[in-house]
């Protein structure tokens, strides 16, 4: 994807021997070498968010400890509403994908993706600032966790069956060839999801920062406005599309220990 520059080069540019690093770094935009999907512009824009969700974060539940306050409704958008809500919205979009007991157990991963996926695309709109998540190094980094996660959080609900349940239904001695085939089609689909997340994350958000760049450069006034509209709708579906599916993800791992448990109750009921 075509590179850009924030102030962040900028600032590293200014530094004594700043060019050399910047060279080193692989940004290609003031230093006139070839561009790279290595640039360092997305990791330090990726630890800028992780901070700045843990600060917001502390201040919000620093007004759930005071309980006289936390039990009164506040009747404006502050710190502490706009979590409720914004996670609120996440925690119930999770409860209908995997029901209320799994919700619980497996919301910190899906709240903290879309905190970190929400804070990560808007800060773009700060005037000099990238979203982090328009680098493939970021998103697949996100990705490769939802994907190591939901894997463990099948094995240890199901143990084995998790990979038994990989093989679709026992079709006996004769059917072990389309079992097995069932098996790799599988898992070929399971290692793919990683990738799908990332590219998807990743091209929305760098191209639509690219063209917020392109308007913002021909029309340095108003113009631009419509184009940030669009951005602000386009962060809140990639949002929206990266927790839902890993919420999904995490539903399909789990839900046969679910199913046994149930199928068993209503036996022995």
């Amino acid at each position: 994807m075509p590179e850009h520059t924030t102030f962040l080069t900028y600032l590293i540019y200014m530094l004594p021997n700043g060019a050399e690093l910047a060279k080193k770094f692989g940004h290609g935009v003031i230093t006139n070498s070839t561009p790279s999907w290595h640039s360092w512009e997305p990791p330090i824009t990726a630890l800028l968010v992780i901070l700045l969700v843990v600060i917001l974060g502390m201040r919000a539940r620093a007004k759930y400890v005071q309980l006289d306050q936390a039990v009164v409704p506040e009747d404006k958008l502050t710190l502490r509403t706009f979590f409720e809500a914004f996670l609120g919205y996440f925690y119930q979009m999770a409860r209908d994908v995997m029901g209320p007991a799994r919700a619980k157990r497996y919301f910190p991963i899906i709240g903290a993706a879309a905190c970190f996926v929400f804070f990560g695309n808007v800060i773009a709109l700060i005037p000099g600032l990238g979203p982090a998540t328009s680098s493939l190094n970021i998103t697949l980094g996100c990705s490769l966790l939802v994907f190591v996660l939901f894997n463990f959080y099948g094995i240890k609900a199901n143990g084995i069956g998790y990979l038994k349940h990989m093989c679709g239904p026992w079709l006996g001695p004769a059917g072990i060839p389309l079992n097995i085939l069932i098996f790799i089609v599988e898992v070929i689909s399971t290692c793919v999801r990683p990738i799908t997340l990332a590219v998807r994350l990743m091209l929305n958000m760098a191209v639509d920062h690219l063209l917020a760049g392109i308007f913002l450069g021909l029309f340095a006034l108003l113009v631009p406005v419509p184009v940030m509209f669009l951005g602000v709708i386009v962060i809140l579906v990639q949002t929206l599309v990266f927790t839902l599916l890993s919420s999904i993800y995490i539903a399909l791992a789990t839900e046969h220990e679910e199913h046994e448990a149930h199928g068993a109750h209503e036996a022995h009921a």
